[in-house]
């Protein structure tokens, strides 16, 4: 495909559903968004369909990035995701400041959101449209990628327009807001040829995309939050004014200063680690050997002062910001008593809670590692073990404590985090058990460097529950990832892998009989679930055909993906549950 693009490979079963998937979220939105915000993403949509083909074409003659093996690149899911899921909750919380629930700060926090998502897609679009053109033979130039940068320029211009039109206010802040966006868009770019460079062949392009554009989205909010606390107190208030602001639970918080506190263990780790390696070799005797040559010790020394100056600049912005946000005169010890005090408020169902997932965890982990040593269950059907297990654990929690799972989720993948850096570096005693149990449930996916199913499933739960704090009035959006992975996926496979035999393509496994079954059985948990919270007060106000229109297309993006699935499908489901 040098000069032309065939029909057949541009509407695959991947794109084809990702494409109507943005087709209905802009005839879902009101017409005051649809102009500003539901053209950009079209445009945006259409780029990278061009630049995915055009990159996938170039990657079947060469080698371009180290990605992973037997999956496409996934540009055009990894893309849209992030800008669309936040369009489906801007769409949401328009419903509510209509009636008067939702203020207008909490609008503008999510449209600049949206914007900074928006940006990263599209320096990261352009990063790798320049790269095809620079790697790319003259005789071989796609024109596929003039047709992206066209719509890549045109996206960036009504981008521009709908900032400056979004309120009145001055060059000062219009020049912030814009460089707080390219900035996500600019270290988005760093971050993915980090990601891949460092680690080769664990993911493609598209989920890298996600990964990086949710790293510095995260980041990018205790930034933001730091810096506007810091220029509230230093500088006039005309410069920081209340649109920038949000509400933002003492939950939240916490949870974002226990993933600092662990990142911050977890590089210094690194380093020490890192240095023990090249400076020292213990034989067996007390001469220590020095490994270094000097150019390497002036390469390391330029990269260890860069690392900590550019640390400890940021840990000190970042924990004064944060003291300044909570009002607390030692972050550290009320931070502790905070969770003590959360946890103790309703100590006989949140113990209960926190004993019930102990025992499910420890029956459930036990009896199936035991499987997989003894039988012959094949891989693929041992992992789907997990996903019934975040039925079991999270279900519960979710209805009867929603706020401590909050927090459970967020301790959860402290630990997780923990336990893979222990696993990769294989840190005594604990690193080879930790390497040999989760080696018996990876597949294609995983490496043997980085194994991230586990990570994956988590956020996959976690996600739509964090999205829906605040204004929701979907009673079903936090149970999308439970819904989809736990129930969806695992029928999926099951009823697929035994009675499978209609294929959805040649070359792919997935068949219809378990891409139906899925459905039905989402459709099933999704009816038992409206009966068990109209019990407790709940009013369904989603129309079943949008449900069913939710459950099919996000069970067809199971059956044609080669991406992620625990990664991409709660968030298409939950974005289309918001609308």
């Amino acid at each position: 495909m040098s000069t032309t693009t065939s029909s057949s490979s541009f509407l695959n079963g991947e794109r084809a559903v990702v494409l109507f998937f943005i087709a209905h979220i802009l005839f879902s939105l009101p017409f005051s968004l649809l102009l500003s915000h539901g053209v950009p993403l079209s445009l945006l949509a259409l780029a990278a369909s061009f630049v995915e083909i055009s990159y996938d074409a170039a990657a079947s003659s060469s080698s371009l990035f180290r990605t992973r093996r037997g999956a496409s690149s996934g540009i055009l899911l990894g893309t849209v995701t992030l800008p669309a899921l936040l369009l489906s909750k801007l769409t949401q919380l328009s419903r509510g400041f209509s009636l008067a629930q939702v203020s207008f700060q909490e609008i503008h926090y999510i449209t600049l959101q949206y914007w900074a998502t928006s940006a990263t897609s599209f320096v990261v679009l352009v990063f790798l449209s320049l790269f095809l053109l620079h790697r790319t033979p003259l005789s071989r130039k796609d024109w596929g990628l003039g047709f992206g940068l066209c719509f890549l320029f045109l996206q960036a211009s009504l981008c521009f327009l709908a900032l400056a039109s979004t309120s009145s206010q001055s060059g000062l802040q219009l020049t912030f807001k814009l460089s707080w966006v390219l900035g996500h868009g600019l270290a988005a770019v760093m971050l993915i040829q980090h990601f891949l460079g460092t680690f080769p062949s664990c993911a493609s392009i598209g989920e890298a995309l996600l990964v990086t554009a949710g790293i510095v989205l995260y980041f990018g909010d205790m930034l933001l939050l730091t810096v506007m606390r810091l220029c509230g107190l230093l500088m006039s208030s005309d410069l920081v004014t209340a649109e920038f602001e949000t509400s933002r639970s003492e939950i939240g918080i916490i949870i974002q200063l226990v993933y600092c506190s662990d990142r911050d263990c977890c590089l210094a780790f690194c380093y020490i680690q890192y240095l023990s390696n090249i400076f020292f070799v213990y034989g067996n005797g007390p001469q220590i050997q020095l490994l270094l040559s000097q150019e390497d010790t002036v390469r390391f020394g330029d990269q260890l002062f860069s690392f900590l100056s550019l640390y400890w600049s940021w840990l000190a912005l970042y924990h004064y910001g944060c003291s300044l946000c909570m009002n607390f005169i030692c972050i550290l010890f009320s931070g502790m008593i905070s969770v003590l005090s959360f946890v103790l408020s309703d100590s006989f169902k949140r113990l209960s809670l926190c004993i019930y997932w102990v025992c499910v965890i420890c029956l459930s982990v036990l009896y199936v590692y035991d499987i997989s040593k003894n039988s012959r269950v094949e891989r693929i059907l041992l992992r789907k073990y997990y996903h019934l297990l975040a039925v079991l654990m999270f279900v519960p929690a979710l209805i009867l404590q929603p706020e401590f799972l909050d927090l459970g989720f967020g301790a959860a993948l402290a630990v997780f985090l923990t336990l893979e850096i222990i696993r990769i570096w294989r840190i005594w005693p604990l690193g080879q058990p930790i390497h040999q149990f989760m080696n018996a449930f990876t597949d294609h996916r995983d490496s043997d460097f980085l194994i991230v199913s586990h990570f994956s499933l988590l956020l996959g739960c976690a996600l739509p529950i964090w999205l829906s704090s605040g204004y929701n009035d979907r009673p079903l959006t936090p149970f999308a990832g439970i819904l989809s992975l736990g129930i969806g996926d695992t029928m999926a496979s099951l009823i697929g892998h035994k009675y499978g035999v209609l294929r959805w393509s040649k070359t792919g496994k997935k068949t219809i009989e378990g891409t139906t079954a899925g459905i039905t059985s989402v459709l099933a948990s999704c009816w038992l679930l409206l009966l068990l919270l109209a019990s407790s007060g709940y009013i369904f106000t989603q129309h079943w055909f949008s449900l069913l229109l939710s459950v099919t297309v996000s069970g067809l993006l199971e059956a044609y993906t080669a991406q992620l699935d625990n990664a991409f499908i709660p968030l298409f489901f939950y974005s289309l549950l918001c609308l």
